[in-house]
C-alpha cells in the first residue's frame, strides 16, 4: 500500500470514529436548525457522506470536529435556503453576553429554556440567531468557536445570541399546546398488529417490489427480497413492541424495547403506495433521534 493511500485509510478510520462520537451532537444542532428530528438526521447522514468523500481534506484542518460541524451546517443552510426560510436580522450591541466557565444563574436559565424548547419552534428564529443560540445554549460551544464556524465576529455572535434569547422567550410564551394524535390509519394499524403478533411472512407480503429500507448507519437496502431480511432480524427479539404515533405531522410507529416500558426507544416511519410499503425508515441504530422527538402516541396505542 502506498504512503498516500495508507494516510487516506488512516484518515477515513479517524473520521468514522469521530463521526460515531459526534452524531448525537450533530443531530441536536441540525434538528433544531431544520425544525425536525427527521430532517435533522437526514442532514447528518448527508454531511457525513460528504465528509467521507472529502476525507483527505480533513488532514489539513486544525480541528476535525469543527470541520464536521461546518459541513453539517452548510448542508443544512443549503436545504433551508431552498425552502426560503432564511431571514436577515440586524445586529445590536450585546457586550453583556458572558462566556465564562461558570455562567451566572440567568445565563443557566436561558440555556435550560433553549434545551427544553420544542424542536419545531426554533424555525421561528432568523437563521443566524437560531444557529448561535443552538451552538451556545444547547451545545455550550465557546463564543470564539461559534464565530469561527459561522464566519462572524465574536461581537456579532453576542448580538445574535442576545436577540435570539429574547425572541425565544417570546415564542415560548405564546406557543400553543401540541396537537393531539390523529386517528390511526388502517395501514399502520395493520402493520403494528402483524408485527406485535410476529407475523413476519404477512409483513413481507406487504412490501412493494421496489421497497427501500434506510437504517441511517447502514447501507440502503432495496427490493422486497433484500428488505425482507429486516423482519428476520426482528424475529430474533421477543420483547420489542410497536405502537402507532405521530411526529411532525407524520404518522410513525413508536418502538418499545419491552412492552412494559414507559417511553419508546426509537421509531419507524413507513411510506405506502397502493396499499404496500414503499419505504421503511428505521431509527434503531440512531436512538438519539428520539430524545428530542415530539412524539405523540395514539390513544391506547400501547
Amino acid at each position: 500500500m502506498s504512503r498516500g493511500r495508507h494516510a487516506s485509510e488512516a484518515a477515513r478510520t479517524e473520521l468514522i470514529a469521530l463521526a460515531e462520537r459526534l452524531r448525537p451532537e450533530l443531530h441536536r444542532y441540525c434538528a433544531r436548525l431544520m425544525g425536525s428530528v427527521i430532517d435533522g438526521e437526514d442532514v447528518v447522514q448527508d454531511a457525513l457522506a460528504r465528509a467521507l468523500a472529502a476525507v483527505d481534506d480533513m488532514r489539513a484542518v486544525a480541528s476535525p470536529r469543527a470541520w464536521l460541524f461546518r459541513i453539517a451546517h452548510n448542508r443544512a443552510l443549503d436545504l433551508l435556503r431552498s425552502r426560503a426560510l432564511r431571514a436577515a436580522d440586524p445586529i445590536d450591541a450585546a457586550d453583556n453576553i458572558a462566556d465564562t466557565a461558570a455562567p451566572d444563574p440567568v445565563e443557566m436559565m436561558m440555556r435550560r429554556e433553549a434545551i427544553e424548547t420544542a424542536i419545531s419552534r426554533f424555525t421561528e428564529l432568523p437563521l443566524h440567531q437560531r444557529s448561535v443560540l443552538i451552538l451556545k445554549d444547547v451545545l455550550d460551544e465557546p463564543l470564539a468557536d461559534i464565530a469561527a464556524l459561522l464566519d462572524l465576529t465574536v461581537d456579532a455572535v453576542k448580538a445574535h445570541l442576545a436577540r435570539g434569547r429574547a425572541r425565544l422567550r417570546e415564542i415560548n410564551a405564546t406557543a400553543a399546546d401540541p396537537p393531539p394524535a390523529r386517528p390511526v390509519s388502517d395501514a399502520v394499524a395493520r402493520y403494528v398488529a402483524m408485527f406485535n403478533q410476529r407475523d413476519w411472512d404477512g409483513l413481507r407480503a406487504l412490501l412493494a417490489g421496489d421497497v427501500k429500507l434506510n437504517q441511517s448507519t447502514h447501507p440502503v437496502r432495496s427490493g422486497a427480497a433484500d428488505v425482507g431480511m429486516f423482519f428476520s432480524i426482528y424475529a430474533r427479539t421477543e420483547d420489542i413492541w410497536l405502537a402507532p404515533a405521530w411526529l411532525e405531522g407524520r404518522e410513525v410507529i413508536a418502538v418499545f424495547d419491552r412492552r412494559t416500558d414507559q417511553n419508546p426507544s426509537y421509531f419507524m416511519w413507513l411510506g405506502w403506495r397502493d396499499g404496500r410499503i414503499s419505504f421503511i425508515r428505521d431509527y434503531r441504530y440512531v436512538r438519539y433521534v428520539v430524545a428530542d422527538a415530539e412524539l405523540v402516541l395514539a390513544p391506547d396505542g400501547q
